[in-house]
């Protein structure tokens, strides 16, 4: 999945402005303008569109940790990871504090039936014999299910 897509659900479901997404790579060590923030979440056909870079999605999963759960200045910083899907996965699940239980309603919800074990596999690092790489359509269908609950428990 295209990193502009998981920044456009999350600005999405978390319902903020380009202003507030440019603080939460802040919040993460990055930089960016608000200009590049603007290509970044257009359409792929829109004119202005522009990719957004590995380090700055990066940078965005970090801030958007320490912009739901607060940051703990005792703790050393988030180290910066190559953002495969597998990590955004981590990442949103750590930032929303999700269980396996949460994932699974989220995914039933959305139509996607898999079991607790699978999901556990994608959680596990790369090299390990359980490991299983997260594909675009589970991340898809995750980001649509934790939308539906976060923007559903929002309006109540």
């Amino acid at each position: 999945m295209i990193n502009n897509d998981v920044i456009r659900s999350v600005r999405y479901m978390l319902n903020i402005s380009e202003f507030k997404l440019v603080e939460i790579v802040k919040l993460g060590g990055g930089e960016v303008t608000q200009a590049e923030m603007n290509a970044y979440i257009k359409k792929e056909d829109e004119p202005g569109f522009e990719e957004c870079g590995q380090n700055v999605m990066s940078r965005f999963l970090n801030g958007l940790i320490y912009f739901k759960r607060g940051k703990d200045e005792s703790r050393p910083p988030l180290p910066p990871e190559l953002p495969t899907n597998n990590v955004v996965l981590k990442k949103l699940r750590v930032a929303f504090e999700l269980k396996d239980d949460d994932i699974l309603s989220f995914l039933e919800n959305a139509g996607f039936k898999v079991s607790k074990t699978e999901i556990s596999a994608l959680f596990r690092k790369e090299g390990h014999p359980n490991y299983r790489s997260c594909g675009d359509q589970f991340l898809r269908n995750f980001l649509k299910g934790l939308t539906d609950k976060v923007r559903t428990s929002k309006t109540n």
